[in-house]
């Protein structure tokens, strides 16, 4: 195939799009439009799922043909998935995006990651502009989103030059960019197993380079709850032990994952009282509870979850 630059409003870049996902293939399917429809066309598209179920569609019917999509396969697990997709991008990209596959991007999201990037010569990671994020209620319809979304189109384009909102030691997974040059080499840690949590701090934290949240860029993250909490306890675990692991690694600051954790064992307790209908708060305490006794004891390990995900 030929790589050609892809190019609007004089902006030109390569950017690769990643998505990684499992057992959600209707939001893949409602995402595609909205990277169909980038005023900056991405150069790549590579979803990487864990078996074919995943993704029950043709991608090529699916994909504007300008997009060089590729399906991939992996273990499951979002650091390996995300580590497959970067293995998969091509020399010439700039830029490479990952989205979630229940992040709705603005159409003028890629066209002003590539302004950011120019912008902003020192910064090699990117969080974007959150307009609303499902993951802390019971999430956000589509329908929700796109008004969102077009309201803040109408207010801001691309063309405005873009503000550093913060500088940050680590980048939100669900909408991150970053200089393809910056993370050669790297990779997202698999010892953090399944869902990941924080991996996407740690990945942030051992790339050089300053790291931003940016208004270059908006979103809307739907917050979906299908196939995201199989294993509240687990998850539970997750939320003390990843912690842990991290900040005994180096990769995060020692204070922030001490509030991070504090604040979810809070939550978690209290809300399990009353839970909400869509987290299982009573089995995400259990599993605080066991992932500090293996703190206090020596054994925390974010694999010991591989022990027990199918409970």
């Amino acid at each position: 195939m030929k790589h050609h630059t892809f190019e609007t409003n004089g902006v030109a870049a390569n950017i690769a799009v990643i998505v990684v996902s499992k057992g959600r293939p209707e939001r893949l399917k409602q995402l595609i439009p909205f990277l169909n429809a980038q005023t900056l066309t991405p150069s790549q598209l590579i979803i990487v799922v864990t078996e074919k179920s995943d993704a029950d569609f043709d991608l090529d019917d699916l994909v504007d043909k300008n997009i060089n999509a590729q399906l991939a396969y992996a273990k499951p697990g979002t650091s390996h998935q995300r580590n497959i997709g970067i293995s998969l991008t091509l020399p010439s990209t700039d830029y490479v995006v990952f989205f979630d596959d229940d992040f709705i991007p603005s159409k003028f999201a890629l066209e002003g990651i590539a302004r950011g990037f120019a912008e902003f010569a020192d910064v090699n990671g990117m969080s974007g502009h959150v307009l609303a994020d499902g993951i802390t209620g019971k999430g956000i319809t589509l329908q929700e989103a796109e008004s969102l979304i077009a309201s803040a189109d109408k207010k801001r384009s691309a063309d405005v030059p873009p503000n550093i909102v913060a500088h940050t030691a680590g980048l939100y997974g669900c909408n991150m960019a970053m200089r393809h040059s910056a993370i050669d080499g790297l990779e997202f840690d698999e010892r953090l197993p399944l869902y990941g949590w924080l991996e996407d701090i740690d990945f942030a934290a051992r790339m050089s380079g300053e790291k931003i949240e940016t208004d270059a860029f908006w979103g809307v993250h739907l917050g979906a709850r299908e196939g995201r909490e199989v294993n509240g306890e687990i998850l539970g675990y997750s939320q003390i032990v990843n912690n842990y692991y991290i900040y005994k690694k180096g990769t995060g600051r020692g204070l922030r994952l001490f509030r991070l954790g504090l604040r979810n064992f809070i939550t978690n307790h209290l809300k399990s009282l009353r839970s909400e209908p869509w987290i299982d708060r009573v089995a995400r305490s259990r599993g605080n509870r066991i992932g500090l006794a293996h703190v206090f004891l020596g054994r925390a390990n974010p694999e010991n979850i591989l022990r027990w995900r199918d409970r």
